[in-house]
This record gives C-alpha cells, sequence and structure tokens, in this order.
C-alpha cells in the first residue's frame, strides 16, 4: 500500500466546486413562492418589533405620524436582517424550506452582494407601486395590482435558463435546494 492511499488528501476547494455549481438546482417554483410567503408571514414579528421600537424612540402617538420616517427605518432594519441571513445562507423561512443562496460559484454571499440583492429584491413591489401611486386607488384595487405583478415577476423565471429569479440573475445570486444531513443516533 502507498503512502498517499493509506492517507488520502481532501480534494482541494477548486476541485469540487464546478461539480458543486453543476449539481445545483433551483427549487420549485411553488416550493420558493411558499417560502416567500412564510417570510412575509416571519416579516410581521419584526415589524412589530422595529414599529415598536421606532414609535417608542421617536415618542409617536399616532399611526400616521412620522409614515415617512418610519418607512425608511423599516428599509434600514429589513436590509439589515436579510443582509445578515443571507450573508449566512439563508433566512428562518428559507431553511425551513430547504432553499439557500448563494453565489453563481456555490459560495455563500458576501455582504455587499446580500446587499445588492435586497435593493434588487424590491423588484418584486416598487414597479406596480410606482405605477399607480397617481392613480390614487383604494387599497383593494393596489392590492390586486401589486399581487398580479409579483404573480407575472415570479413567473417570468421559467424564462430564465436555470429557473431563477431574475432579481437573483442580476445579482448575481441563485436559489438552491439544498438536503439536511441525517441526524446521528447517539
Amino acid at each position: 500500500m502507498t503512502a498517499s492511499r493509506a492517507n488520502p488528501q481532501p480534494p482541494h476547494p477548486s476541485d469540487t466546486a464546478a461539480p458543486a455549481a453543476s449539481r445545483a438546482i433551483a427549487p420549485p417554483l411553488r416550493r420558493r413562492m411558499a417560502c416567500w410567503l412564510y417570510e412575509g408571514m416571519l416579516m410581521f414579528g419584526v415589524v412589530f418589533i422595529a414599529g415598536y421600537l421606532f414609535g417608542t424612540l421617536t415618542q409617536t402617538r399616532h399611526g400616521l405620524d412620522n409614515r415617512h420616517a418610519l418607512q425608511a427605518f423599516l428599509f434600514v432594519v429589513f436590509g439589515i436582517y436579510f443582509v445578515w441571513f443571507w450573508s449566512q445562507g439563508h433566512t428562518l423561512a428559507m431553511k425551513t424550506w430547504h432553499i439557500r443562496v448563494e453565489d453563481r460559484q456555490g459560495r455563500p454571499l458576501s455582504q455587499p452582494r446580500a446587499l445588492l440583492r435586497y435593493l434588487l429584491c424590491w423588484l418584486w413591489f416598487l414597479p406596480p407601486l410606482a405605477v399607480i401611486a397617481p392613480f390614487q386607488l383604494s387599497a383593494g384595487e393596489a392590492t390586486v395590482i401589486v399581487a398580479g405583478w409579483v404573480a407575472v415577476w415570479a413567473l417570468l423565471s421559467r424564462f430564465h435558463p436555470q429557473r431563477q429569479f431574475w432579481h437573483d440573475a442580476l445579482a448575481g445570486t441563485r436559489l438552491v435546494h439544498y438536503e439536511v444531513p441525517p441526524r446521528r443516533k447517539g
């Protein structure tokens, strides 16, 4: 037996990058959208805590007082939340649905890339909100238009070669399915 067989060397990371990248499979659209909805439900807790903190710090007595400052504060809080979790690989909702976010080479996101992804994620909401803003539509009408845009934006992923959302393609990121390692009995 030779020494190389007795003590096999672990593969160099560059040797395993290509197979890992080729095995990366985008989760089905249905699962990604279920994760998206679950993330939205979890964000209610973040909004509640951030809103309470903002209201306490600014001594806001009415919900419409400081509305634009609250929106800016929530934008920053959401940014911190998503950038931190995405640079770790996933949010709680993504972990629940076995979805991981990574760069095109299969590496965890850097914080600048996670920030770029966060800014580009606003493509889910800003285009329809910008279009309907001058029309003073009712909340119900605005909700239908935004929901329609979200459905269109999600379905556009079908036209991407790897079935990724277009904001991920623009950010140089991708969503991939990952398997949870089995628990050891012990």
